[in-house]
């Protein structure tokens, strides 16, 4: 990267010195693991195993296939335990082996939009203020009960007032409210709204919502608005922790700069719209980012880029976040070198020279010099080597889930039924993501430290050790 060389050899010095605790070793050579290891673990080491074969141009040997294919049987063994297993995976398999599930789980999506349009058109038709200017009769009866019946749970309710007042004489006289009542009848969203009501008196959709009842509150239940305040705060501090570890680092720099301000913390930045490339999908704020002064001669110009931090709660959120990640720098990346980018932080705009963004990098060295992740969780004794997404990935194939199907309706079910999900994991680009995923995460564990591990460097060089 583009700061002078006694300044970046401070900083490497002080990034190497960081007690990265959430590494993993290199399990490439290591024996296969006892049958007591958990399936998943086991299972992500059978995916390496193959990956490194398909590196050296071989072929995965019998032993492996065979191991990927009873694990994965295991696997979702586990999963679909009715006690202990995955509600998630269960409630997936319920959708793909009985198709009015799957018709309800499809209606469920539409519903809090229909019930909104639902409503509108209810009130257009029936308000309160209205029906206040209106003489008393059985059509204002009928309307307020209507407007009564958009309100409570049962859009069948809605329906049978829409018939009654089509049914009524003055009614069949009013061109526009029975237009517009016509229109309520037959509009989609209480068609579906109807439709989803009557599949709820389905044993197995019954069976279907209490699997969604233990995946935790439904959206906008006051339960799911709580828990979505607690994660942003969670986030929220999670953040400035991250910041504040910078921080101290940036001020050790300064220290070593002999009192300079060389080095600065900004958070919350932006990436502006006039650096060049594909923004789709790329990381587009950074959490925070330690600069570095370009100075010319005697003056301090623009800042340099040293170090981009983004700050996780979980490992499985860091791995999760990481290609969008990659996307972000090489996005960065795309700088013209003699260009300076304006960029919004939380501190005020700070203006990047693009020489130092172009040289960003992201093959693993360059990454290491280049990116942390800042996460507080503890470090598991074990840790969990097969990522959530991807082995949800793996259980939602259509073979597994056909697999499962079997399995949920009493019928022996053969690990060789799962040979079409080996056989796209190791040819289907789909699947590339699975297939690398322990390079990957040994990739974003060695990028992640703890804030105080942070924080004890710049202390420890503070100290002259």
């Amino acid at each position: 990267m583009s700061p002078p060389d006694t300044g970046r050899t401070q900083l490497d010095a002080l990034l190497d010195g960081i007690v990265r605790r959430y590494r993993l070793t290199e399990i490439g050579a290591t024996p296969w693991p006892l049958d007591a290891t958990h399936p998943a673990t086991t299972l992500a080491l059978v995916i390496e195993r193959a990956r490194a074969a398909s590196a050296r141009g071989e072929a995965p040997d019998a032993a492996c296939r065979l191991r990927f294919l009873h694990t994965l049987a295991g696997l979702i063994h586990d999963a679909m335990h009715p006690d202990s297993g995955d509600a998630a995976f269960q409630a997936m398999v319920l959708r793909h082996r009985t198709a009015w599930v799957g018709e309800y789980a499809s209606l469920l999506t539409h519903a809090a939009e229909d019930r909104r349009r639902m409503s509108t058109d209810v009130a257009a038709i029936a308000h309160p203020a209205k029906l206040d200017r209106a003489p008393a009769s059985v059509r204002r009866s009928v309307l307020a009960r209507l407007h009564a019946a958009a309100s409570g749970a049962r859009p069948a309710d809605v329906r049978d007032a829409v018939q009654a007042l089509l049914a009524l004489s003055d009614v069949a006289t009013d061109a526009s409210l029975r237009e517009a009542l016509e229109r309520l009848q037959h509009g989609a969203p209480l068609e579906r709204l109807c439709r989803l009501e009557a599949l709820e008196q389905d044993e197995r959709v019954r069976g279907y919502r209490a699997l969604l009842d233990r995946q935790g509150p439904s959206p906008g239940s006051a339960e799911a608005v709580e828990r979505g305040a607690q994660s942003r705060a969670r986030g929220a501090s999670m953040e400035a922790l991250a910041a504040d570890a910078l921080g101290a680092l940036a001020r050790r720099l300064n220290y070593l700069e002999a009192g300079r301000a060389a080095y600065g913390v900004v958070t919350s930045m932006r990436v502006p719209a006039t650096i060049p490339g594909s923004a789709a999908r790329a990381k587009s704020e950074w959490d925070a980012v330690l600069l570095r002064r370009a100075w010319r001669g005697a003056a301090a110009s623009a800042w340099d880029v040293c170090l981009l931090v983004e700050a996780k709660s979980s490992v499985d959120a860091a791995a999760t976040d990481f290609p969008r990640l990659l996307r972000g720098v090489r996005l960065l990346a795309c700088a013209e070198a003699d260009v300076e980018y304006a960029f919004g932080t939380r501190e005020g705009e700070v203006r990047l020279r693009g020489a130092s963004l172009a040289a960003l990098r992201t093959d693993e060295a360059a990454l290491r010099r280049s990116i942390l992740y800042c996460c507080d969780a503890p470090a598991e004794p074990a840790p969990r080597l097969l990522n959530a997404a991807y082995r949800m990935q793996l259980l939602t194939a259509p073979a597994s889930l056909n697999f499962a199907a079997r399995l949920d309706e009493g019928f022996l079910a053969e690990p060789a039924e799962l040979e079409p999900v080996w056989k796209e994991l190791l040819s289907s680009p789909r699947w590339a993501t699975v297939l690398n995923q322990y390079p990957m995460l040994r990739q974003v564990r060695e990028l992640m430290v703890h804030p105080h591990d942070l924080l004890a460097v710049a202390g420890n060089a503070a100290d002259g050790r």
